[in-house]
């Protein structure tokens, strides 16, 4: 029982980490290899073009969202390059709230407050409780 007192707090950021590394993961995947980046630009276009949009913009958010989830969702898996992969999958977040928002003002955000409570919750938590990662491996000082 003392193991688990003892690390229960690296326990619970590696949890956090792995669990939104692989929302993350999942949801890139399916965009990029299974719906593809240009069916997502083309969902997201017909609506953005009536508020004066360019496709090129569209298509640009549906690249760096998609790729971003993809990645970023897999190093926080590994825990590997984790600060930054937050930092990116924040701004991933704040790209899908002015679309959604752009889309419907009253969007439904079941699936983005968890993820932004997650990305906050890791962010907040102090350096030295981020062991149980690649990064503490390899950068370690």
């Amino acid at each position: 029982m003392e193991i688990l007192t003892q690390y229960h707090q690296m326990a619970a950021i590696a949890l956090a980490r792995i669990f939104l590394g692989f929302l993350f993961l999942f949801q890139g995947y399916d965009a990029v290899f299974h719906i593809g980046i240009k069916k997502v630009t083309d969902t997201y276009h017909e609506s953005f073009k009536l508020k004066g949009i360019p496709r090129m913009i569209t298509s640009l958010s549906a690249w760096y969202t998609s790729y971003t989830e993809l990645i970023c969702g897999f190093l926080l898996v590994l825990g590997l390059f984790e600060f930054a992969s937050l930092y990116l999958l924040g701004i991933n977040l704040i790209l899908a709230a002015i679309g959604f928002g752009m889309n419907a003002p009253l969007w439904d955000t079941r699936n983005v407050y968890p993820r932004l409570l997650l990305i906050l919750f890791l962010l907040m938590t102090p350096l030295h409780s981020h062991h149980w990662s690649l990064d503490y491996l390899i950068f370690k000082s």
